[in-house]
């Protein structure tokens, strides 16, 4: 994808979707980063049926530690991997009470020390609660990266390098909730929707079968 796609590419989801937002729901930089913990190989859905019911009696770290560890299981049980999860999430809450005040911090070196968050976890963290211009790759933009032609690679950090030095700076920002929302219902694994794809001229990608035909099968 040559600068100028990239450019048209990144205008037309600005304009069909000016402030992208993720869909976890939270309501505090505490309760974002507990959500995107929990996410992990599981469903944005998933976790907010779980924490609709979690925050609303943790919403600190010191409060998260009260419930204990069997305490958070039986809120997050619904979630895929939730014991291994509830273990990282007490003990990034034991961590942050310790080390950070209650707070989380604004700095990748100390938001990838807490338990369980990796690079994905405090791109997420740094762009969407700090507003800070990161990439986080996850299933969906790594797929979209290379289907398009955007930013090819072999591994999420490849993409993430290619993808931070290709957007337009005036789109980074925005640009890691833009993909994630067109990779989940535009530009799908197994069907990817081109023929109702606003971005599909700028795309590399060939859809090999027609779109569908009102009134056949």
């Amino acid at each position: 994808m040559k600068p100028a796609q990239i450019e048209s590419f990144f205008a037309t989801l600005q304009a069909a979707n000016p402030t992208p937002v993720t869909e976890l729901e939270y309501s505090s930089e505490f309760e974002l980063l507990a959500a995107v913990l929990l996410s992990a190989q599981s469903t944005d859905v998933g976790v907010n049926k779980a924490t609709r019911l979690l925050f609303p009696v943790a919403r600190t770290p010191k409060k998260m530690l009260a419930l204990g560890l069997e305490g958070l299981e039986g809120y997050i049980k619904t979630i895929g991997l939730y014991r291994s999860k509830a273990r990282h999430l007490i003990a990034t809450c034991s961590t942050l009470v310790e080390q950070h005040g209650g707070k989380v911090p604004r700095t990748r070196e100390a938001l990838e020390a807490l338990p369980g968050v990796g690079r994905k976890t405090a791109n997420v963290v740094l762009n969407v609660a700090f507003g800070e211009p990161t990439m986080a790759v996850d299933t969906h933009i790594f797929r979209l990266g290379n289907r398009t032609g955007l930013a090819p690679g072999k591994t999420p950090l490849a993409v993430e390098m290619k993808l931070l030095k290709r957007i337009p700076a005036h789109y980074l920002v925005h640009a890691h909730n833009w993909l994630i929302l067109h990779g989940r219902y535009v530009c799908q694994a197994r069907k990817p929707l081109c023929y109702q794809c606003g971005v599909s001229a700028f795309c590399s990608f060939k859809p090999k079968t027609r779109a569908p035909v009102e009134g056949l099968e």
